[in-house]
């Protein structure tokens, strides 16, 4: 009877269990919800709606968009100092053909040489033509442009078709409020509809863009493309209507497989749910489970032998088993599978069993365990023979310290005996056999232990050898707990901090060599254009117009090395500590708000959603107002240039224990790869390696200066491509 009891409880707690874990997994997927309204059809449908204006609805004009082409100052200086300066550029083609020509000359190829020279003399003509004649450089972007204008366009139509055969189940019926035309597609009767989403004029209208999100302009990475999105205007269209599924199209599509499933999973874990629901009103007029010792299996006796802490860390073991399992079932539950029914129910009864023991066994631990600590003698006996006592107790002979002097005095005064003994053992043969019994019992093995550590010694001194001749590859065995053992082990570390060194130490040339070559080229590129163009300024035959031109730009790749210089002037002046800071009490809040503020414009026109999230809570802090404000600056900047546009930057300021947490992360515009992120803090590194952005490389390294000294905290997390910067400071 009470075996009996005791399985009906314990089926009752893992009844209890499935349903409880299944409920939190999923209930708010499959409770009191159709299929319609579940994740997996809101992600298909939404998919639907964002891509059918641009591929159906709104078809692009690529005529009026080739019309709306602009080409900006700034994309001409990009065009002609693509591949360098006009002299590189120069210097670049002649190097390309020299052995070109030096081949056909050799060969006595008169026609091939002149044909090579005309081609390069036509190319140097067309360079030189781009530093001399803007309207040359327009119309080739204008071209660029163009061609990739009809690259979307091909792109859209290619997509359409595809879209179209994906979702052929869906039709609608929506009428643009601006023109007043109606789409149609799918003409089905009332009965046959399984799925409406009305639109309604001032409620809720249906919004699509012309541009789709999905483009690709798969183009030649090797040559220079520009952004055509400003000639293909983002329209946002209105549409009152319908958006319908047909049933009978539905039942042949994919998706309905889903649809089924879906149908299958909600009843089996409603029926879960429910038995769950019963089994815990079970369980509270229900005596717990007990047991008596004299009924314990084998195997917890077993178990009761282990020491206390072994005994609770198999606990913890089984428990984590169970929430393993019931992970497993809950997942099992949402894919029933109807084409191999034998085989899902099969699996479920297994991993009901599974946890039924596992359950058992854990609960039968428990009680052992309450069993075996209800006293304080018990608890003392438990202590005392715990494995955990014993090990900290051999940790602490780790410090203890035995000398090879005292080792090797033992050794002497056991070799001494053992002379002695032979002496008497001679003289007096009855001590002959107490002599070879503590020859075999003391003096061998003192002997061979000597032997094996000398032996073990000789090793290390060979491995050590190696190590002074720079072969650190070879870690020293630590044998034992000997004075040699020790040594070993210092060696390892010794052998490691070398290592380590050697490591730090080419890191810091290679991260020497690249900022040498990254001060160079930044510098050089606004130096190179002001060699350029204080160049053509010579030439008297100028207009007024272009000397005007060319002083502007002048200007502004002056101003741009003042702010290069001025910017790594600053950071090294942190670096170094020379930096001194005028601390005052801020608010954190306003000081963000007012950073956000100072690049609002920016931010309404860049192609990204900012989600800015500041807590209600006062956070005040002592900080340099400024210096701070420079920091976050940096910050919003970074991200305002390095985001992929059509993405988002979550903003957030809130308090965490006694910090202000500043966070600021999102998707970047350049493929990040393996980038090291403790290199992201040193100077002149950037995510655009191209370095084809206007910024210095130096954001994140001033920032990390400031917070520094601040006595905060600034950490770069990256995941792929998304990109996060957590800074911490005391608040007071």
């Amino acid at each position: 009877m009470r075996k009996s009891k005791n399985t009906l409880f314990l089926s009752f707690i893992c009844m209890l269990l499935i349903g409880a874990f299944s409920f939190l997994d999923y209930g708010d997927q499959y409770f009191a919800k159709n299929f319609f309204e579940s994740d997996t059809f809101q992600s298909q449908y939404n998919d639907f709606t964002n891509r059918l204006g641009p591929l159906v609805l709104n078809p692009l004009d690529t005529a009026q968009a080739k019309k709306n082409i602009r080409v900006t100052s700034s994309e001409i200086e990009e065009y002609r100092n693509y591949y360098g300066s006009l002299s590189e550029q120069i210097a670049n083609i002649n190097e390309q053909y020299k052995d070109k020509i030096e081949e056909a000359k050799n060969a006595k190829s008169t026609s091939v040489e002149k044909a090579l020279i005309t081609e390069r003399d036509k190319k140097v003509k067309d360079i030189t033509k781009n530093f001399e004649d803007d309207d040359y450089v327009f119309r080739k972007i204008v071209k660029i442009k163009e061609e990739e204008i009809d690259q979307y366009d091909k792109n859209v139509k290619e997509q359409k078709q595809e879209f179209l055969n994906n979702y052929d189940y869906f039709s609608y019926e929506l009428t643009d409020l601006q023109t007043g035309q109606t789409f149609t597609s799918g003409n089905y009767s009332q009965d046959d509809v399984v799925y409406t989403h009305t639109y309604k004029k001032n409620q809720n209208v249906f919004q699509t863009s012309t541009i789709d999100n999905n483009y690709a302009a798969n183009l030649d990475d090797n040559k220079i493309s520009f952004d055509i999105k400003e000639a293909i205007p983002n329209t946002t269209h209105q549409y009152t209507g319908e958006i319908r599924i047909s049933k009978s199209a539905f039942m042949n599509s994919y998706y309905y497989h889903e649809y089924k499933t879906f149908q299958s999973s909600q009843r089996l874990l409603v029926f879960i749910w429910i038995l769950s629901l019963l089994s815990s009103i079970a369980l509270f007029f229900n005596r717990p489970l007990k047991f008596e010792m004299k009924k314990e299996i084998s195997i917890l006796r077993v178990i009761r032998k282990w020491p206390i802490d072994v005994r609770a860390m198999g606990l913890l073991i089984t428990g984590y088993g169970v929430i393993i399992d019931l992970l497993i079932l809950s997942d099992h539950l949402t894919h029933v599978s109807f084409t191999n029914i034998f085989s899902f129910i099969a699996v479920l009864i297994i991993g009901i069993l599974v946890l039924y023991l596992l359950v058992w066994f854990v609960l039968m631990q428990f009680f052992l365990l309450i069993e075996d600590m209800n006293t304080e003698e018990k608890r003392l006996i438990a202590y005392k023979s715990s494995v955990s006592l014993r090990v900290v107790q051999n940790l602490r002979n780790l410090f203890l310290s035995r000398s090879i002097g005292l080792q090797s005095v033992a050794l002497l005064i056991i070799v001494f005996l053992s002379g002695v003994g032979i002496v008497g053992a001679v003289y007096d043969g009855g001590l002959l056999l107490i002599y070879i019994f503590l020859f075999f019992t003391i003096a061998l093995p003192a002997v061979l232990i000597f032997l094996l550590r000398i032996g073990y010694l000789n090793r290390i001194m060979k491995q050590t050898e190696d190590m002074a001749e720079g072969r650190l590859n070879s870690e020293i065995k630590v044998q034992g707990k000997s004075v040699f053992a020790k040594h070993a082990a210092n060696l390892n570390q010794l052998r490691e901090g070398v290592r380590t060194s050697l490591s730090e130490q080419a890191k810091s040339e290679r991260l020497k060599t690249e900022l040498i070559t990254n001060v160079s080229h930044d510098l050089r590129t606004p130096l190179t254009s002001i060699i350029t163009y204080t160049d053509l300024l010579k030439n008297p035959n100028i207009t007024e117009d272009e000397r005007n031109s060319y002083i502007a730009i002048l200007d502004k790749k002056s101003q741009r090395l003042k702010t290069l210089i001025e910017d790594l002037f600053e950071v090294s002046k942190m670096a170094s500590g020379n930096m001194e800071l005028q601390k005052q009490k801020v608010n954190l809040n306003q000081l963000l708000q007012q950073a956000l503020g100072e690049h609002e414009e920016d931010m309404d026109k860049a192609e990204i959603d900012f989600r800015i999230q500041i807590t209600d809570e006062v956070l005040m802090a002592y900080v340099d107002g400024q210096k701070w404000w420079r920091m976050l600056d940096n910050l919003i900047i970074n991200a305002l240039k390095y985001t992929l546009e059509g993405t988002r930057v979550y903003i957030s300021l809130n308090k965490v224990e006694q910090h202000a947490q500043f966070v600021i992360k999102n998707i970047t515009k350049y493929e990040l790869g393996d980038q090291n992120v403790e290199e992201l803090f040193e100077r002149f590194k950037r995510a655009d390696t191209s370095r084809h952005t206007d910024g210095s490389g130096l954001g994140l390294a001033i920032s990390q200066s400031i917070v520094d000294l601040h006595e905060g905290k600034m950490d770069i997390t990256i995941d792929g491509d998304l990109f996060k910067v957590t800074v911490n400071v005391p608040i007071i």
